[in-house]
């Protein structure tokens, strides 16, 4: 085998690969010998270290999955035979065996390879899968597809890890998959770890499970045995499966397994780093009809030991050295904070003083940065798992009761707790705050996570307060003001990455709800921005002014709901051109209700909206990005030179 291990060195190093740069399909896969599958392994595992060392990704779930990946496509007849991915972010591997290895050096980047399964990528990927717990749904729709077209010989196979058992939605889908006549093959990657490590019940349910590998390979090769002596069929079995497993939880003690009490045929535990196991007892179940789970253990960050010691920094580490597994992080030294450092030194800072402040999250904490005050208030943080919806209950039920939850949920994952929101937060009026982290563009991660639509879906439920910061102090001044009694259901979106205030610790205020501020005042056109890109527009204002000799006022609206109208009747009287810029879509967010209040008052300014337009934007830089969409400070330049250029109305609005 060529891999050597080098003295002080954290990974096995390639000096030659035999295998690896000759397969461009699963069918190249599938000519290797068997034997020879670990070397495969540890080909694949090495090219995703190595490429992820300086073009940063998800390093550790694929690092974990790497035997599974290959085993699922040493079976299976991809693409003909379907394979979901959930969570996405495990399928590095996948996408590197289907053809995808030498453009793999532009994951995540700019028109390169997407972070995520992606069906309009390539027919490998069966199922988009940016987001979690959606595989059995998607893969029993697509089991039952293919019953319903007579094509019995398609196998579905739902791969679910990294936390995603614990949504609520694979659950709905487990039980439904109990029912419909279906062959779906569940995998649950087991390895008790989302990004940080997972809490709650199914987990410690998942470790006690007691079904032990010696039992279900003897119960396996009975079944094998008898089927081949038409002793047993499938109604047969169903009927035997059901009396075993009540008469082996008698006779034991041991825990039911809940699979087999939903009647689904379970096996496992199994070792998910044995590639050949893997592939002897996929082989040997595809073609068993009816639902299946197979459970494979395995290690996040499997291979590479840095990831295996510090999983959730390894989660997506960023640039490091391959040999020393030194990450590289930048000087943080008199840098503006990140926002999420923000939220959670304030959030521990607002806690110490306020006794009924707890924090809640779904299975992001490291993410949101409410370690902080999990480190000092364990008994105050309550991670539930990838579970958004009941994130949003369970705050609303602790609201209730008189406790103030700040419950932080990224914007794209706060899409999955939308009735939550209207049904148990709003139409009670319950005080609580509801912080939307990594709203706007958020860059690599792309489509499925970019925080566009927030402003948008919450502006038209009643009773909610939308606020978005401008800076870091004033994110600190809303959480502030949202904490204090009687302010009812209060979201505050703030962005992914760095503020502008290195000196942001300052003393917190009170700010009037429902108040914007005018940062500059002018006359030939008015700007009205949300949030922290009003920082681009302050620059992009500057310029211009500086470029065509004009005069532009900025006013930051800081409040969509309830909206400054006096700030509004302002401008409505003082600008025929008035531009609105939002880091969001524009359908439904400021922009429109801008126009509404200029209709439903009697103002007839021109007003172009700026924003992202109705389409769901790709993976990229932040800076990249931006300027497609015309949002940076360039792009800002140019539409407010287009406005002034207009031949527009000269008289006074009303």
């Amino acid at each position: 085998m060529p891999f050597v291990h080098l003295q002080n060195m954290h990974v096995m190093q390639s000096t030659e690969m035999k295998y690896l740069p000759n397969i461009d399909s699963p069918d190249d896969l599938k000519r290797i010998p068997r034997q020879e599958l670990p070397l495969v392994c540890a080909e694949l595992r090495q090219f995703i270290i190595d490429e992820l060392s300086h073009n940063p990704g998800h390093l550790a779930s694929s690092l974990g999955v790497v035997e599974l990946s290959v085993a699922l496509h040493y079976v299976f007849n991809t693409p003909y035979d379907r394979i979901i991915w959930d969570v996405g972010h495990q399928a590095y591997g996948h996408k590197i065996l289907t053809g995808r290895r030498d453009q793999f050096h532009t994951n995540r980047q700019f028109k390169g390879l997407s972070g995520f399964p992606s069906p309009k990528e390539s027919p490998y990927d069966a199922f988009g899968t940016g987001h979690s717990s959606t595989s059995i749904s998607a893969g029993l729709g697509m089991s039952v597809a293919a019953e319903l077209q007579h094509q019995p010989d398609r196998h579905v196979v739902a791969v679910i890890g990294d936390g995603a058992m614990t949504g609520g939605l694979a659950f709905e889908g487990l039980n439904n998959t109990s029912m419909d006549k279906n062959n779906l093959l569940i995998i649950l990657n087991d390895n008790q770890m989302a990004i940080d490590p997972l809490k709650g019940g199914f987990t410690q349910y998942l470790v006690d499970i007691n079904t032990s590998s010696t039992y279900n390979r003897f119960r396996h090769q009975l079944y094998v045995l008898f089927s081949k002596l038409h002793i047993m069929n499938e109604n047969r079995r169903r009927r035997l499966l059901r009396f075993n497993t009540s008469l082996k939880t008698m006779l034991t003690r041991q825990q039911h397994n809940i699979f087999e009490g939903l009647n689904i045929r379970y096996f496992g535990p199994v070792d998910g780093h044995a590639v050949d196991d893997l592939v002897r007892i996929m082989s040997e179940i595809k073609n068993y009809k009816g639902p299946k789970v197979l459970h494979v253990i395995t290690k996040k960050g499997k291979g590479y030991k840095p990831a295996e010691d510090s999983v959730t920094i390894w989660h997506a580490p960023g640039e490091f050295n391959v040999e020393t597994g030194e990450r590289k992080v930048a000087d943080e030294t008199r840098m503006p904070p990140l926002f999420q450092d923000v939220f959670g030194k304030t959030l521990l800072e607002l806690a110490r003083k306020n006794e009924k402040i707890v924090g809640i999250t779904p299975a992001m904490p490291s993410g949101c940065s409410m370690t902080i005050m999990q480190h000092e208030m364990p008994e105050r943080v309550f991670d539930v798992g990838i579970a958004e919806g009941h994130a949003v209950t369970f705050s609303a039920g602790l609201a209730k009761e008189g406790i103030m939850p700040f419950c932080n949920i990224y914007s794209s994952f706060m899409q999955r707790a939308y009735d939550n929101i209207i049904h148990d937060v709003a139409l009670q009026g319950l005080d609580m705050v509801l912080c939307i982290d990594r709203a706007g563009i958020v860059g690599a991660d792309g489509a499925t996570h970019h925080g566009l639509f927030d402003l948008a879906y919450l502006r038209c439920i009643p009773n909610m307060t939308i606020a978005s910061p401008l800076n870091e102090v004033d994110l600190r001044n809303l959480m502030f003001t949202a904490q204090l009694p009687g302010k009812g259901p209060f979201a505050i979106r703030y962005p992914r990455g760095r503020g502008i205030i290195v000196d942001w610790e300052r003393p917190m205020q009170e700010l009037p709800v429902g108040k914007g501020q005018c940062l500059k005042s002018g006359s030939d056109m008015a700007v009205i921005s949300i949030g922290f890109i009003g920082n681009t527009v302050a620059e992009a204002i500057r310029q211009t002014e500086q470029e065509l000799n004009v005069s532009i006022a900025h006013y930051d609206i800081r409040f969509l709901k309830p909206i400054d109208t006096d700030l509004l009747h302002e401008v409505g009287r003082n600008f025929c051109k008035v531009i609105t810029v939002e880091d969001g879509v524009i359908s439904g967010g400021l922009g429109s209700a801008i126009l509404e209040f200029m209709a439903d008052n009697g103002y007839h300014p021109d007003v172009v909206r700026l924003g992202v337009r109705d389409q769901f934007v790709e993976h990229g830089s932040t800076r990249e990005l931006y300027h497609m969409l015309g949002l940076d400070t360039e792009g800002l330049k140019k539409s407010m030179s287009a406005v002034l250029s207009q031949q527009g109305r000269t008289d006074v609005n009303k």
